[in-house]
């Protein structure tokens, strides 16, 4: 559900598109969800965060309010979600005499929690693809690196010998604690 304040579409609720991108000739389909961030949909989009790879963060460079709420976001990404990649974007970058968050600040704040922060412009079309790409690069590597690990933790488990598996086995059966 989509309503229109001026020039800008908001999100009402949830929104969901589904985009297919070639990455290094590999097919990538990402499914983006984008939950909108006004407090009253907040208990809606937590449902959201299960079995995501990767979070975007939206603020808007024209009000410093939304800016302030990134804290209160990635608070909410680490509760809800293990292991997931993050980036913040500020928005509507567009038009400099409207601006109130500066980039200094929001890279400062993007350091120090270890997110990494783009700048663009839906309205005007800055930045957008090149944000997505690099995050879907990003989400991607994570995704391999995590996949690698897993598999060489079955290797090392195939090369594991229980010696006792059986006799413990039998234990348990019997209900036996000991010896």
């Amino acid at each position: 559900m989509m309503g229109e304040i001026g020039s800008y579409i908001t999100t009402i609720g949830v929104d969901f598109k589904i985009r297919t991108v070639d990455i290094a000739g590999e097919r990538v389909k990402l499914q983006i969800w984008d939950t909108a961030g006004q407090e009253r949909f907040r208990t809606i989009t937590s449902t959201y965060y299960r079995n995501t790879h990767g979070v975007i963060i939206v603020y808007d460079v024209t009000n410093p309010e939304s800016f302030v709420n990134v804290k209160r976001w990635l608070n909410e990404i680490s509760q809800n979600c293990d292991n997931v990649c993050k980036i913040m974007v500020g928005n509507k970058s567009d038009d400099p005499t409207k601006r109130q968050v500066e980039t200094g600040d929001a890279m400062r704040f993007g350091e120090s929690v270890g997110v990494r922060v783009f700048e663009t412009s839906a309205k005007e079309n800055i930045n957008v693809e090149e944000m997505f790409m690099a995050f879907t690069n990003m989400v991607l590597g994570a995704k391999k690196q995590s996949q690698s690990r897993a598999e060489r933790e079955r290797e090392r488990e195939k090369d594991t010998v229980n010696i006792n598996s059986h006799r413990d086995r039998e234990r348990r059966k019997r209900g036996k604690k000991c010896c």
